[in-house]
């Protein structure tokens, strides 16, 4: 007499959440952000070195901040559309592999199933279930033949926009003091070396680094960055002046 199979115990008591370890939003949009900060800051402090007054750092700064976020958003956008055509170029290869040929499909995934310690015939029923609903089995051969998964494409308008976004945002920050009136650069300077450690410390979210080590690292890079970018500026001005 055969016995019914325990119950699988509830996972209600399971409290722990794991954060997105693959940086979800929060990396390319702190990542954008900063590179807006540093390429903006650094090009209004080559400008403030090789010039006098406050239109041509005004000037400079408007056109890096325009010209900075739509390459970023034209980039992104060619980058992930590129990305999930040819993704989804594969997904339906394996769509017409598997309307061609079930049996070898069914078997290939067996296989898979059993290499990550599943007994032969369970492995073989679970693949033979799967391939019972023919979109369903896409969807898994794509995860695990090429780890794609086929719900979850990345969409190019999102990409470019939230790349576009923050990039502005974090070209900004330098060139906000400039645009309120105030000609001298220590305002700027201040609030981009401050962005700055705000967004290395930010980026530490998704890493194993200590918030003030990732912070303190990412001003010492802007900042080197920059200064080196003023004095460039301020060896060309005196040349053409």
């Amino acid at each position: 007499m055969s016995q019914t199979p325990d119950p699988l115990p509830s996972t209600e008591s399971i409290q722990h959440e794991h954060p997105d370890v693959m940086g979800g939003w929060l990396r390319p949009a702190v990542f954008g952000a900063m590179d807006g900060l540093v390429s903006n800051f650094a090009l209004i402090m080559g400008v403030v070195g090789g010039s006098e007054g406050r239109e041509p750092v005004v000037l400079a700064g408007l056109a890096g901040l325009a010209a900075g976020a739509f390459s970023m958003a034209a980039g992104e956008y060619t980058s992930v559309a590129s990305q999930s055509e040819f993704a989804q170029a594969q997904i339906d290869i394996e769509r017409e592999e598997i309307e061609d040929n079930e049996e070898a499909e069914t078997a290939e995934l067996a296989a898979m199933i059993a290499e990550k310690g599943v007994d032969e015939e369970t492995a073989r029923q679970v693949a033979e279930q799967i391939h019972r609903d023919p979109e369903q089995a896409v969807k898994v051969h794509a995860l695990e033949e090429f780890g794609v998964d086929a719900d979850a494409l990345a969409s190019p308008m999102v990409a470019a926009v939230s790349s576009f976004l923050s990039f502005a945002v974090g070209a900004i920050i330098p060139l906000l003091p400039f645009l309120l009136g105030v000609d001298s650069p220590w305002l700027s300077i201040g609030m981009s070396l401050a962005g700055l450690f705000l967004c290395g410390a930010v980026v530490t979210k998704v890493t194993a680094r200590s918030w003030w080590s990732g912070g303190i690292r990412q001003l010492v890079l802007g900042g080197a960055a920059a200064g080196l970018t003023y004095l460039i500026g301020e060896a060309v001005g005196a040349q053409l002046g």
